[in-house]
């Protein structure tokens, strides 16, 4: 069965510097997860720059720690922590365990 998996990286003042020697490393890794069905989103939290999410789709979460150990990013020393939270989706077009409504159990006519 296939889940979801948030990569979440903790980064310092400076990641915007420092990740720019390894930018285009880095997102031909992402953009090859993606191709392969790994890689569903990711980017940077905005306003401050103060992180960075991805959202991978997989049998484990083997598939972002993987891309986290081997990520010039992270080698690099430009994210300073990462980690990885399974996230059980229940709505929306991508959900991996979708939940709809059972309108008889809030009392309604079906």
């Amino acid at each position: 069965m296939t889940k979801h998996y948030l990569l979440f990286y903790e980064v310092g003042d400076d990641y915007v510097s420092r990740r720019a020697a390894f930018r285009d490393e880095h997102l031909e890794k992402a953009w090859k997860a993606s191709d392969r069905g790994e890689l569903v989103l990711g980017g940077v939290l905005a306003n401050p720059v103060d992180g960075a999410v991805l959202l991978f789709k997989g049998e484990s979460s083997e598939v972002a720690e993987n891309f986290a150990k081997n990520d010039p990013y992270v080698t690099s020393g430009a994210v300073k922590r990462w980690f990885v939270r399974e996230w059980t989706t229940v709505a929306g077009e991508l959900a991996s365990n979708p939940v709809k409504p059972e309108k008889t159990k809030a009392g309604k006519a079906p």
